[in-house]
């Protein structure tokens, strides 16, 4: 194996991989998907949940709105879409 090839597997491996909702599927192969986060306050100690919205690539448009998907980063596709469809988790019902 040569050293391109290895950086570039090491590359694809550092990718970030989120999991979230689906809940918006009206664009052509995007899909909205919603990223929770549960962060504590510094100064006042309470529990907040922090919200991302993630424009994400999904090319045959199988994703529905409420489904939980798996998605990674990758190079920007466009102004807002710099995620990529994995994988389904969860289908809703």
């Amino acid at each position: 194996m040569t050293s391109s090839q290895e950086s570039i597997e090491a590359r694809e491996n550092d990718r970030k991989v989120r999991e979230g909702l689906v809940i918006s599927t009206s664009m052509n192969k995007t899909i909205v998907v919603s990223i929770s986060e549960k962060v504590r306050h510094p100064r006042y100690r309470k529990t907040v949940t922090k919200t991302k919205k993630l424009y994400t690539h999904d090319e045959e448009g199988q994703a529905r709105i409420g489904d939980r998907v798996r998605v990674a980063e990758i190079r920007p596709m466009s102004k807002l879409k710099r995620w990529r469809l994995v994988e389904i988790l969860e289908r809703a019902r």
